[in-house]
């Protein structure tokens, strides 16, 4: 079921299948959201939990016992509940359930916040361990935006640009698009500005780590475009549909990453996973503002 909030300034529509944003709407009339072609890709802003990108064999362990866990984990696929909601605001949640339980043991909950602040869009993601003992989870947003977004603009007129000169790492893919273990650095022009070309996902996603937190995507000169904020994040993983021109691009803030190549990965021993004890809540707000 799609639940609509507006201010102002912006429409957010969001779907109770996996919370995902559908549609972000100015009061203009432009669309910042991508459309959800299944020609290129049929996703819009999904939410990755509890496990972001892909494990090998489709599958972990945790304490030893192997379950099933798909690319981006289950909650995209899962049914939230709507809870408090107001005009400008909903918050949907995720608890544990016999068909949670088949994927991964643990009891939680797991909710996603939407609120608008003028041209801002406020994601809060908030787990808490419901469980009798620690839980890991991994933890991830996917939105994906129209690119390009003006008429009479080519993909190539848009950049991303980093808030501050940084120098992040590239956590780089085997070739099956898996986690190799090795980092090497990534060269923005002028410090803090990465050129959007097509090619750049013929392998997959650009992954960054250690890059700056705040990060504008937009075209030179151009009158719309979107900046992400993202303080708590540890990655930001960049994305399109690897060797097509497809017309848009995944701004994707991380807190943990795919699985190593040949690796079954075990939750309670993978580094980046977020660890709580029991009653403990994690919280993790983040922005995209619209211009």
């Amino acid at each position: 079921m799609l639940y609509t909030i507006q201010n102002q300034f912006l429409t957010l529509t969001v779907d109770d299948l996996g919370a995902q944003m559908m549609a972000l709407t100015g009061s203009d009339g432009t669309e910042y959201l991508w459309s959800g072609d299944p020609a290129f890709w049929r996703n819009r802003a999904p939410n990755l939990f509890p496990y972001v990108g892909r494990s090998t064999e489709d599958s972990c362990t945790i304490k030893g016992i192997r379950y099933p866990m798909t690319r981006h984990g289950f909650a995209n696929r899962s049914v939230f509940t709507v809870g408090s909601r107001g005009e400008d605001r909903i918050t949907f949640t995720l608890t544990d359930s016999p068909e949670t339980r088949e994927n991964y043991p643990w009891a939680f909950s797991f909710s996603v916040s939407y609120a608008l602040t003028e041209r801002t869009v406020e994601i809060t993601y908030e787990v808490i361990n419901r469980d009798r003992e620690p839980i890991w989870f991994g933890l991830g947003g996917h939105p994906v935006f129209r690119v390009p977004r003006e008429a009479g603009r080519d993909f190539t007129d848009y950049a991303l640009t980093f808030s501050r000169p940084c120098s992040p790492g590239r956590v780089e893919l085997s070739e099956a698009y898996m986690i190799s273990g090795r980092e090497t650095s990534f060269t923005l022009v002028n410090g803090n500005t990465l050129p959007l070309r097509h090619d750049l996902f013929d392998h997959d996603a650009v992954i960054l780590h250690h890059m700056d937190k705040t990060v504008t995507l937009s075209a030179k000169e151009g009158q719309h475009g979107v900046t992400l904020e993202i303080p708590r994040m540890n990655y930001l993983g960049i994305w399109h549909t690897p060797e097509k021109e497809a017309p848009f691009v995944c701004l994707e803030p991380w807190v943990s990453l795919p699985a190593r190549q040949d690796v079954v990965e075990e939750f309670t021993q993978q580094g980046d996973l977020v660890s709580l004890l029991p009653g403990e809540r994690y919280v993790n707000p983040w922005k995209i503002k619209t211009f």
